[in-house]
């Protein structure tokens, strides 16, 4: 099992030229982010969350802003882009765990919608939250930190969880068989 960290940040358009996306999900927003695709920021700290521990580097390796093709491009295409190569080199994703910091807008409106959209494209359970950066300066953007845990698929179960899910089960087993409480 390896675990990953990702960030991402974007700050706030002068003039909104496109929507507020996160998590996949359109905010109804007066203000948009900047960037070259389209600025989600939480698909964005997810796929470095995934990236880093596979050897994979970070999206911007993947997915240059100097490639025109990434011009306002989908994040949740890149991030199915990025379960497919991890499933390909033998990983499968645990669980992932975002934190969103910004002023506004509200993740909370929109939390399951987030959650279960995500959970879906990497088949495994999603989590996030929203925080206000109370005592900060004020923000000019929104920012996103994300925890994965992925785990090598192996040859004898083919799926890591189930291995794990075995190994306490085992544990357990060999307790009850094996140590008596006095």
């Amino acid at each position: 099992m390896r675990i990953g960290h990702g960030f991402d940040s974007h700050g706030w358009e002068v003039k909104k030229t496109k929507p507020l996306i996160l998590g996949g999900t359109t905010f109804k927003s007066e203000y948009s982010l900047k960037g070259h695709s389209d600025s989600d920021v939480v698909v964005h700290a997810c796929i470095d969350a995934l990236l880093g521990p596979t050897g994979l580097g970070d999206i911007g390796m993947l997915f240059p802003d100097s490639d025109p093709k990434n011009e306002n491009a989908d994040s949740i295409e890149m991030l199915r882009e990025v379960i497919a190569k991890i499933t390909d080199l033998g990983w499968e994703v645990i669980n992932i765990d975002c934190s969103v910091i910004a002023e506004k807008p509200n993740i909370s409106k929109h939390k399951k919608e987030i959650e279960n959209r995500i959970s879906e494209i990497i088949s495994a359970p999603f989590s996030i939250k929203g925080k206000h950066p109370e005592g900060l300066e004020q923000m000019n953007g929104i920012a996103c930190f994300a925890v994965s845990l992925i785990s090598e698929v192996t040859p004898i179960t083919g799926r890591g969880r189930s291995v794990f899910r075995n190994v306490i089960g085992s544990l357990r087993d060999h307790i009850r068989r094996n140590v008596r409480l006095r």
